[in-house]
Formats: C-alpha cells, structure tokens, sequence
C-alpha cells in the first residue's frame, strides 16, 4: 500500500485518537478523524498484549489492509482511519471485515465527537 494511504508517525496517531470518534461492530473497532487531504488514510493498531503470536498479529493486519485497499472508494474521503481489532482472539473474515469497514466508517465520520477529558 503506497505510503501516502497510511498513518505512519506517532502525532499522526495521537491526533486521530485525541479528535476522533468510534463506531465499534462485532469484528473490528473504527476510530476516524477529519484530515485535509482528498482521501482516506489507514492505520492499524494491533497489540501485542493480546496477541502473542506474531504470525497471528500479521493476519489480522493484511485482512484489514486488504479490506481497506478494496473499500478505499466507498470509504468517506478526507478521514483518517484507524482500524483496531473489536474482540480477543478474533480470526478475521475478509467478507466480513470488508462489509464492517463501510459501515462503521461512514458511522464514525458522520458521528459529532464528544469533548474529551484530558
């Protein structure tokens, strides 16, 4: 994925989590903040804690950056995205993610963010 579709520094991430809002569905979580740019932007948040096995971490990140890449049209243009996995010990379905991903994208960007506390 070309590097321009992904949040790759730490302020990046912050910013998303300080300003952004959330829609939670059965397979991932969605954590979306506005962003001057004319299309979506993808980050993945996967821990460590929860997964140990690396191979199993790796899984989770390609189905979701495979649902992105397919989904990046219909997703709501100038948000960043940040995408976590909704349950421990998730296998993901790409079918299923795919569909999710839509869905709790456009909830999430459509969403009013609440103040946060600091």
């Amino acid at each position: 994925m070309h590097r321009h579709l992904r949040l790759v520094r730490k302020g990046d991430f912050e910013r998303v989590y300080k300003q952004g809002t959330r829609a939670r569905g059965g397979a991932l979580l969605v954590v979306a903040a506005p962003n001057a740019l004319p299309h979506p932007r993808l980050g993945l948040s996967v821990g460590r804690s929860i997964w140990k096995e690396a191979v199993r971490r790796n899984r989770i990140r390609r189905v979701f950056r495979e649902a992105f890449r397919l989904e990046q049209h219909s997703l709501p243009s100038g948000f960043d995205l940040i995408l976590i996995p909704a349950r421990p010990k998730l296998d993901p379905v790409l079918a299923e993610v795919r569909s999710e991903l839509v869905q709790l994208a456009r909830k999430a960007a459509s969403a009013k963010p609440r103040p946060r506390k600091p």
